[in-house]
């Protein structure tokens, strides 16, 4: 057994049998957890592939803890075996892939559901300068038994569609488990995540880098095995999501965010002169106390959009974004703090205006109508004000890295 340096992360140390084949073009990449039902199956598929296509290649298992012989049966057949020992989807694509020698890298399930004989369908396109190329199932064809209705007709179709809304991309099967990339794009991508979850960060990766993403149809069948299916529906799907929706501040803290401090301060400045009706509901300064309160969500929304966009490129999760860097050289650390410090001053002024009419009362009882709509607004620029100071100096310290 020889080790192999760096091939995975530092936390996912792995071990590698077989000897490094020489002048490859292409790897094909299995992730494996006791497959031995269908591992030999997908091995002889994928070299039977290579041969009939007349591609150099090889065959790399990325094995997870196999107990049930899945090893032995991939060494005796020839394919590269990597012992990886962080568990997770990914954990073992990745170690696979750090150990692969060709220009090109097609990974695929070791189950038996995917049709590796499609293999030059993804091979063509990369050597034509794509950077990743994914299988589409649903242009393929999708045999029966071989996707659960919960994934065909909701799971895949709802996170696939959110994919191409949040981040444009032209890929319609977000979750292939077929699909090809050049090395080259892979080591750009930079993939972080270790779990199910992996096949999405490639996808989204590929696009806000801007390589060039294709999508070729393929085939799925029911898989070949006896036992329970590693994936967990609701589990995985819940993780998709979740990954989506962090890699993408826009619409899970910005959008959302305007949208509350719009129609917060839209609902306010309408309330200010004064109760208004609408279909024989009056509305009040009651409803004042939450439309501020809209405004001060939706402002600290799209604050932690912010935050969020400069942490994630600062970290590498996220690649840079010329339009946040035009932004940032006109709206400083000074520039926020004198907003901020305005603001503050502004709801200085009306709580001064406030009280000083109730002195006028002797600061006696107040028609509590009159005198909140002066209140609330003070409340809500001073508090505004202190955010902004304090958001521009927490701005201020995630740009010191980038900078």
């Amino acid at each position: 057994m020889a080790t192999v340096a760096n091939s995975e992360p530092k936390h996912c140390p792995v071990t590698v049998s077989g000897v490094e084949p020489v002048s490859i073009e292409l790897s094909i990449v299995m992730p494996c957890l006791n497959e031995a039902e269908t591992i030999g199956a997908c091995i002889g598929k994928a070299r039977a592939a290579l041969e009939q296509a007349n591609v150099s290649g090889e065959v790399i298992v990325g094995d997870n803890g196999s107990t049930d012989g899945s090893v032995e049966i991939a060494e005796r057949l020839g394919a590269k075996v990597v012992r990886v020992k962080a568990k997770g989807y990914g954990s073992a694509l990745m170690g696979g892939i750090a150990a692969a020698a060709g220009k090109y890298i097609v990974m695929g399930d070791a189950d038996d559901s995917y049709e590796f004989g499609h293999i030059p369908r993804f091979l063509e396109p990369l050597r034509n300068g794509a950077g990743l190329v994914v299988g589409n199932r649903f242009r393929g064809g999708i045999k029966p038994g071989a996707m659960p209705a919960l994934h065909r007709y909701l799971g895949n179709p709802v996170l696939s569609a959110l994919g191409r809304l949040f981040f444009k991309s032209p890929v319609g099967d977000f979750h292939c488990g077929l699909r090809g990339f050049s090395a080259e794009a892979y080591r750009r991508m930079d993939l972080r995540t270790t779990g199910m979850e992996f096949a999405s960060e490639m996808v989204v990766k590929a696009t806000l880098l801007g390589l060039s993403v294709a999508e070729v149809p393929t085939t799925l069948s029911p898989d070949g095995r006896s036992r329970v299916p590693h994936l967990r529906s609701w589990r995985d799907g819940w993780r998709h999501l979740r990954f989506l929706l962090l890699y993408s501040p826009r619409w899970l803290f910005l959008y959302p965010g305007f949208l509350l401090m719009f129609a917060g301060a839209a609902i306010t400045l309408w309330l200010l002169p004064g109760p208004r009706s609408i279909g024989g509901v009056t509305f009040d300064v009651h409803t004042m106390v939450y439309t501020t309160a809209f405004v001060l969500l939706g402002f600290q929304a799209i604050a932690f959009a912010v935050f969020t966009k400069v942490f994630a490129i600062s970290e590498g999760l996220l690649p840079p974004d010329p339009a946040l860097d035009r932004w940032f050289r006109y709206i400083t650390l000074e520039l926020g703090l004198a907003f901020g410090v305005a603001l503050m001053i502004s709801g200085l002024a009306a709580s001064v205006y406030a009280v000083g009419a109730w002195g006028a009362k002797n600061f006696g009882p107040l028609d509590y109508s009159v005198t909140m709509r002066l209140i609330l607004p003070a409340a809500l620029l001073l508090t505004l004000g202190v955010q902004t100071v304090f958001a521009s100096f927490f701005l201020s310290v995630l740009g010191m890295r980038r900078r």
